[in-house]
């Protein structure tokens, strides 16, 4: 069983914003390359107009406290993962790479940004992932998929009951958790920075979490989502739309036949080399009047003409999704 989501596009094996049940059989490509990536959203009790009186410092200093880009921490942040099971492959990979990349963004349409909604309420939304752990755990179980044959990497499945299989699902478990931390440390730094200009806190028993790139059992069946939200009846999500836009914070509404599942934001109608060949900084630069962002030729490829049009893509999934919110970018931070 299949479903195609209202922002799809082209993506490595399947496209992103696509959606496959199997029976037995779990396709690590069908999960992706950043397995976990997602979206955390937390309403605070912070002041909009604190926010925005103190937007380019709290903009500055975020880039100071939250790796971006190919960078990562100077030393580990802590976090304890002891007692998560995972394989022999992966044990050996963590230790090699410690726990220097948790709490850093990433680049590409990663993001952190601080809005607020019709009501005032001011949030946080982060969207990253599981950064190198996460890519290194992919290839190495596309490859085994495969049986070691790099033309062939894209379509191969291993059975959940194999030995593989398993440490593919407990290494995907690993990851997931990884991703998931990490975005909570790096809500932890903003709101540290945060408040050292404004009075607030963020209203962690809110905090909503929701993966795009995972797979897990449902009914008897194995549902990938590669760029698509978890959406079951009463399940809160976050959806982005891009740099000037903003968020959504919607409700599921548990359809069948998206496989319980939906957009996981706007979609890219432009490749990044195509945004950068076609897309004017002039356009760009007015487009993000009033949002306190980095909009330079770096930037470019995220501009919001590359992406399709959020309000369309909404409207697209009215029976997937109710929308509670709309959160409108005041500060946004990328890699």
């Amino acid at each position: 069983r299949g479903a195609l989501m209202p922002d799809a596009h082209l993506g490595y094996a399947l496209p992103i914003g696509g959606v496959i049940a199997t029976q037995d059989v779990i396709v690590p490509a069908w999960v992706g390359y950043d397995i976990g990536c997602g979206m955390c959203a937390v309403p605070t009790t912070f002041q909009v107009g604190d926010i925005i009186t103190h937007a380019r410092t709290i903009f500055d200093a975020i880039y100071h406290a939250v790796p971006v880009g190919f960078h990562h921490s100077t030393h580990e942040t802590p976090w304890q993962h002891e007692n998560y099971p995972r394989s022999p492959f992966l044990a050996k990979l963590f230790t090699v790479n410690g726990l220097l990349q948790l709490g850093s963004l990433g680049s590409g349409n990663h993001f952190i940004e601080i809005g607020c909604d019709e009501h005032d309420q001011v949030w946080i939304i982060v969207h990253s992932g599981s950064r190198n752990l996460g890519h290194s755990v992919a290839s190495h179980y596309m490859k085994l998929a495969s049986g070691g044959s790099k033309a062939r990497q894209g379509h191969d499945g291993l059975a959940v009951d194999s030995a593989l299989g398993r440490d593919y699902l407990m290494d995907l478990a690993f990851c997931l958790d990884f991703a998931l931390e990490s975005r909570h440390e790096i809500i932890r730094r903003v709101v540290e920075q945060i408040q050292r200009s404004c009075r607030g806190n963020a209203q962690w028993a809110q905090l909503i979490n929701r993966n795009h790139n995972h797979a897990e059992e449902k009914e008897g069946l194995w549902i990938h989502r590669k760029g698509a939200t978890h959406a079951e009846t009463g399940m809160m999500g976050v959806i982005p739309g891009n740099m000037r836009d903003g968020s959504f914070i919607v409700e599921g509404k548990g359809n069948p036949l998206s496989l319980w599942s939906s957009s996981h934001g706007a979609g890219r109608v432009l490749s990044r080399k195509a945004a950068k060949d076609q897309l004017s900084m002039k356009a760009f630069s007015s487009s993000m009047e009033g949002i306190v962002a980095r909009v330079t030729n770096r930037t470019l490829d995220e501009s919001p003409d590359a992406y399709k049009d959020i309000f369309s893509v909404m409207q697209q999934q009215k029976d997937l999704v109710t929308v509670h919110c709309h959160v409108k970018p005041l500060i946004n931070i990328k890699g």
